[in-house]
């Protein structure tokens, strides 16, 4: 998105990721993101506000206020996210994490 608003493409990059039926994002909340990136994401959700689908995986909950800098930025983003839509809890911890923490117990044990 950043590189499509440098090269004078944002319009057309948002539409195009306006016209997906399902557009996934993975990982939210795991890096932090600038003013700019946040403002992008923001309005790519806009453009798919009731029309296309989201689906976002994130280990962390709904207090993005670290990956969202910007308090309302944060909560016009979850906003976006929340309405109309369906929220998955699955209390599961990473399965990366898991198996990290396997592995390590299987090199203190040997």
């Amino acid at each position: 998105m950043v590189e499509a608003s440098d090269d004078k493409q944002l319009s057309k990059t948002i539409a195009r990721y306006g016209r997906v039926d399902l557009l996934c994002i993975n990982e939210l909340g795991y890096m932090e993101l600038d003013r700019h990136g946040a403002e992008l994401l923001f309005q790519v959700l806009t453009e798919r506000e009731e029309k296309a689908s989201a689906a976002i995986a994130s280990n962390e909950s709904f207090g993005w206020t670290e990956t969202f800098i910007d308090p309302r930025l944060c909560a016009a983003i979850v906003d976006r996210l929340t309405f109309g839509g369906a929220i998955i809890e699955t209390g599961i911890d990473s399965y990366r994490l898991a198996q990290s923490r396997a592995r390590a117990e299987q090199h203190t044990t040997a």
